[in-house]
């Protein structure tokens, strides 16, 4: 399967010239889905450089007649991360997945920013962004899109990573025997076979913008609350005032910027995406379909105008170095060398975390003592706890389903929209609904707070399991009905063993971020009414509203400790045995 970016037949791109006389309406619909995404940009850039509030003002509306601009502003700070989460996704999960020195950094890295707050994000970048552009918006604005980028880019990573990982070797093999050069390769073959379950990776990735997105539209700086426009900022305001009818609007504002995204976006991405889909000649349905990607590839204006891009682009290949040639055998000499280039290696990484580890501990130990560091072990075991449970039971409930809608390109296309506004929904709007009932019916928090850990989370394994479904090959499935395989056998054979490395991929950044959430979930709030549970994300919640800033150090070094251990000790070994057992090769 390398990408063929030939017209496909029945394309006006592929006809002669005599036949590109006349405009046609879809070049009228193309020119205005152009003009109007331009438009749109430059009306959310106006307001850039213009200066930031003074203290104490409240530049917030919560009449319905504002929400169409904030949704706006926060549509284009979601699509900025976005962007800037693509160019972070193709070169960091290369890096990692092309070295085996650079995976061995880069890999527990990752594992340790999924786990990190936004909070602590925003916090230590805050100061930077703003010095970029002295009293005007414009710096705040770069770090409410770094704030939303944090809550996209790690789990794009994963899935890119464990896609490249993952490529067919009979795929690698006729790459080189076209000889291809690294990067011919990585836009021709690696991009197009990670490209279906990137895309689904991205709708969860622009859900987990609008979970988080109420902080990032709040962006603090010493005393000074700086506080954008945008539809999180409206939806906090709205909660500090308690106001339901603000908050049943910015529902209804999400839910419409949700379905413009998908038919805007996502369905002609999923649409384009399902070309390089191994398997693709036999999909068991109709291939999908979106008038917005018709439109584009039907305009012969849009042709005319992207040809010279096109060639731009196709001639970088000609300027990439051709393949290394093969290595000379490596003397006694030079094993040698390497083993020693190998244990420098080891040793430079060492030290350098052991210094981190020791001023981690300097700063911490100035204010806490070691049993409080203990007692803080402790709360994280019962975070744990909390996280295992969660992920296995939203494993049996969305595992079925994903593989049931994967399997169905229709039935898909019409639970993504639903799907992905599940996602989105922020927590915190649950907070009123959560909180009351378990104070009326004075249930344990500690058991019925933990379900707001997974609301935002499970949906990265719901959408993986639908991006591996959609790519199990068409003669898997005939031989499955051919020799009658049903019930559980199937399950076994077929289903569980196609979609287990995406599985993996989900639950890895559920996981993360389900620790990540423990610090909402587990302090709730509405009025005056306050709800605990015992765990290191309400310990972190606390000691950020103290402004302790030695208890929020030890709280993520905590929680990043558990992350990291648990994914090179269990998390790990699953990724490496799916990617043994049960990658298409």
């Amino acid at each position: 399967m390398i990408a063929n970016s030939s017209a496909p037949a029945g394309d006006p791109r592929a006809a002669p010239p005599s036949f590109r006389r006349t405009l046609t309406v879809w070049d009228l619909v193309a020119v205005l889905l152009v003009l109007g995404a331009v438009v749109l940009l430059a009306q959310a850039s106006l307001g850039l450089m213009q200066p930031l509030p003074g203290p104490g003002t409240r530049a917030i509306d919560l009449s319905p007649a504002a929400l169409p601009e904030y949704a706006l502003r926060t549509s284009m700070r979601m699509l900025a991360a976005m962007a800037l989460s693509l160019v972070f996704t193709f070169t960091y999960a290369t890096c990692a997945a092309r070295s085996r020195h650079a995976e061995q950094i880069l890999i527990p890295l990752l594992d340790i920013l999924q786990s990190v707050p936004i909070l602590g994000f925003i916090s230590v970048t805050v100061v930077f962004f703003m010095s970029l552009a002295p009293g005007k918006a414009l710096g705040a604005e770069l770090a409410a899109i770094f704030a939303i980028f944090t809550s996209q880019a790690w789990n794009m990573a994963f899935s890119f990573y464990h896609s490249l990982r993952t490529v067919p070797k009979e795929l690698v093999e006729a790459s080189r025997s076209f000889r291809l050069s690294a990067w011919m390769r990585f836009w021709r073959l690696d991009v197009p076979f990670a490209m279906p379950a990137l895309v689904w990776n991205m709708m969860m990735s622009i859900s987990g913008g609008w979970f988080f997105v109420v902080a990032a539209e709040a962006i603090s700086v010493g005393e000074t609350t700086v506080t954008l426009p945008g539809v999180g900022s409206y939806i906090a305001l709205a909660i500090e005032r308690r106001d339901i009818g603000a908050i049943g609007w910015a529902i209804a504002a999400m839910l419409a910027v949700i379905l413009l995204w998908d038919q805007l976006l996502f369905r002609p991405l999923v649409a384009w995406a399902d070309r390089f889909r191994v398997g693709q000649d036999d999909t068991g349905g109709p291939p999908p379909r979106a008038w917005v990607l018709t439109a584009l590839r039907r305009s012969r204006l849009i042709a005319t105008a992207i040809a010279p891009l096109a060639a731009a682009w196709r001639w970088t290949y000609r300027i990439a170095p051709p393949p290394a040639a093969a290595r000379v055998p490596a003397t006694a000499a030079g094993e040698t060398a390497a083993r020693w280039r190998e244990r420098l290696w080891y040793a430079a990484v060492a030290a350098v975390c052991l210094f981190a580890l020791w001023k981690t501990a300097t700063f911490v130990f100035t204010g806490v003592t070691l049993a409080e560091a203990g007692r803080t072990v402790l709360l994280g075991l019962a975070t744990m706890v909390r996280v295992f449970v969660l992920i296995a039971l939203a494993s049996l409930v969305w595992v079925p389903v994903g593989v049931w809608l994967g399997l169905r390109p229709a039935a898909a296309r019409i639970a993504q929209p639903v799907a992905q506004f599940l996602a989105a929904f922020p927590a915190n709007l649950l907070f009123p609904l959560a909180v009351s009932a378990i104070a009326a019916l004075r249930l344990d928090p500690d058991i019925w707070l933990s379900p707001l850990m997974i609301l935002g989370t499970q949906w990265y394994i719901l959408f993986n399991v639908i991006a591996g479904a959609s790519t199990i090959p068409g003669e898997f499935r005939d031989i499955g009905t051919n020799l009658r395989v049903r019930g559980w056998l199937w399950w076994r054979r077929i289903a569980l063993p196609a979609v287990f490395p995406f599985y993996m991929t989900g639950a890895i950044t559920a996981s993360g971020g389900s620790w990540n959430a423990s610090i909402v979930a587990e302090l709730a709030s509405w009025g005056d009414t306050t709800l605990k549970a015992h765990g290191l994300g309400a310990y972190i919640a606390e000691a950020t509203a103290a402004g302790d800033f030695h208890r929020v150090v030890l709280g993520i070094a905590v929680m990043s400790g558990f992350v990291v251990v648990i994914n090179r000790t269990f998390w790990r070994p699953l990724y490496a045995f799916a990617e043994r057992k049960f990658s298409l090769d």
